[in-house]
């Protein structure tokens, strides 16, 4: 049972590159990031990339198009930004009511209104769940006719090395549509086993690899480096002498923010990745061993793309902080392929009961 599908708010393309590994034709992506065009065409198969503002136009004509074929079923996917939702962007309300980009939640909506694919599927923060916007999705998919499942995963679980919960949502317009059950041990899911199968070189701060120009570190001032060799894996800066403390640290509410300037476990996950994951004072983001912060290849490797995945052209074209983006924002390929496989057990299934029903009706 074939399925063709679109990815809105593409990115940098991890969603894609999982449902394509699960057997899902993705035809194109849609972003409004021009630097997500590279690296999602580059790695994925037979795709276009659509550069647009969905906020603007929703592109509903060219959506159909790319759905309209031979397929069994048609796909809408898609993570609508995650940033208005997320705890770490602010914890101000207010604020995050006022954030543009919770109207995009709506925009999704109305695509899917527009378009009636036969799935539906959306991968966002936690802290969506308990949102309007979220909440109004889900009613307009009830509305349409979709039976709607969602659930909070807990990424180790299928295979994602990261201490990462991550609300995902399928859906469907022919019946009961769930994802798989976990696909790993989530004690066998660290930081050693995502990253020991790639022989990378070992790196010093500010050094780069000369096979892979992804693999680098970044610099670290004199003061930082003391302050990582005098780190352990999983520790805190509350064991450094308190003349590497930061005035921050030595106030009260510095304390809710102990994983600062951490190291990593090699037999725990890694934190989530975020966008700055290779700045080493802006989370947990030191390397376990070697006295720098993860490389650029070492986030995209926990977030689960291939080791060859490429998101810029060539060094010339290498932004860290650009680059950090992608990697920090993307849906991890990983879970993408579990969301894949789900789709298509249950599109097994409903045709399954399909032939079966036909089968069963009195001959005339």
């Amino acid at each position: 049972m074939s399925i063709c599908a679109v990815d809105l708010f593409c990115g940098a393309g991890g969603l894609t590159y999982g449902l394509q590994e699960a057997g899902i034709d993705v035809r194109a992506g849609f972003d409004i990031e021009p630097e997500c065009e590279y690296p999602y065409v580059a790695n994925n198969d037979d795709v276009d990339f659509v550069n647009a503002d969905l906020a603007e136009d929703h592109h509903t004509a060219t959506i159909r198009e790319y759905l309209t074929g031979d397929a069994d079923y048609t796909m809408i996917a898609g993570c609508a930004p995650c940033q208005p939702f997320s705890s770490m962007s602010n914890g101000n309300k207010n604020r995050k009511d006022s954030h543009e980009k919770w109207g995009l939640m709506g925009d999704f909506a109305d695509i899917v209104s527009e378009v009636e694919p036969d799935l539906v599927t959306m991968e966002n923060v936690p802290e969506a769940q308990n949102a309007d916007p979220y909440g109004e999705f889900r009613n307009t998919l009830s509305e349409l006719g979709y039976v709607v499942s969602d659930e909070l995963v807990d990424c180790p679980e299928y295979g994602v090395p990261q201490q990462r919960k991550r609300l995902v949502l399928v859906a469907s317009k022919h019946g009961h549509i769930e994802l798989i059950e976990p696909t790993h041990d989530p004690d066998e899911v660290t930081v050693q086993s995502q990253l020991e199968e790639h022989d990378l070189a070992e790196l010093e701060a500010g050094e780069t690899s000369d096979v892979d120009f992804l693999h680098n570190a970044r610099g670290l001032s004199d003061t930082n480096l003391e302050r990582i060799r005098h780190s352990e894996p999983g520790g805190t800066w509350e064991s450094w002498p308190e003349r590497l403390l930061l005035e921050c640290h030595k106030k009260e509410s510095g304390r809710k923010y102990v994983s600062m300037y951490g190291r990593m476990e090699w037999d725990s996950p890694a934190p989530t990745i975020t966008t700055q994951f290779y700045n080493y004072g802006s989370g947990r983001f030191g390397h376990p061993e070697e006295d720098r912060a993860i490389s650029v290849r070492e986030g995209a490797l926990l977030q689960t793309f291939p080791e060859n995945y490429e998101f810029v052209e060539s060094l010339d074209h290498l932004s860290i902080v650009s680059v950090g983006k992608l990697i920090g924002n993307a849906v991890p390929p990983r879970l993408g392929e579990v969301v894949g496989k789900s789709v298509r057990k249950h599109v097994h299934n409903e045709g399954h009961q399909r032939r079966l029903a036909t089968s069963q009706m009195p001959a005339e």
